[in-house]
């Protein structure tokens, strides 16, 4: 597991269109929250504890603002060849077994993890709905203790959810989020030569045990 903080991305900007797939059946994009006052985006995936750790608290967050015009999106943008826990029909599964109140979906290109420059899961993104137009507002860590949720002291996304809701100006000194890796396919690609360099040495050290014989 390797660990990664998330970068600062510039307040402001606006939010890289998309299109995916949910394990629900549907596609979203950003036009599916078009009526929303303010969209949290976090990529997140299947197997990784910083997630698993989280994932009832991102749920409550998705519930306790869906009233006040919060939208909640989960991107999977995990190489699910790389590890399979994270392949779409185990998001399906991670989706009911964590019974997940916002949607979850599969970005198999990268392509909208790359636009975003997202670095780690749980990495989460909030945007302000300005006339239809999504401006991050914060980009940071969910609180000041992924591992023990009884010693949060510090809610750091319900404070800039907060302040979306009533036009305040977002904090300029946020914290990142913590957690694995994306698993991009880069990364499988070394990996798997990584495994056939591994396979090839074997070969040649077993070949070479039997000629000393």
């Amino acid at each position: 597991m390797s660990l990664e903080h998330s970068t600062q991305s510039e307040l402001g900007s606006s939010a890289p269109s998309f299109s995916l797939p949910g394990v629900d059946g549907s596609t979203y994009s950003l036009e599916t929250f078009k009526n929303s006052k303010a969209l949290l985006v976090v990529f997140m995936c299947n197997h990784c504890p910083y997630v698993i750790a989280v994932h009832e608290r991102l749920n409550r967050i998705a519930e306790d603002y869906a009233s006040k015009g919060v939208a909640v999106i989960g991107i999977n943008s995990n190489d699910p060849n790389y590890k399979d826990a994270d392949s779409f029909e185990n998001m399906k599964r991670t989706a009911k077994e964590w019974a997940l109140s916002f949607p979850y979906v599969f970005d198999e290109s990268q392509s909208v993890a790359h636009a975003y420059d997202a670095v780690c899961t749980p990495d989460p993104y909030l945007y302000e709905n300005v006339n239809g137009n999504f401006v991050l507002r914060y980009r940071g860590r969910i609180d000041d203790s992924w591992k023990d949720e009884s010693k949060v002291k510090e809610q750091s996304l319900r404070h800039a959810i907060e302040g979306v809701l009533v036009g305040m100006a977002p904090r300029s000194n946020q914290i990142p989020s913590m957690g694995c890796s994306i698993k991009w396919k880069e990364l499988t690609a070394q990996k798997l030569a990584e495994k056939a360099k591994a396979a090839v040495q074997a070969e040649v050290d077993v070949a070479k045990s039997g000629n000393d014989q």
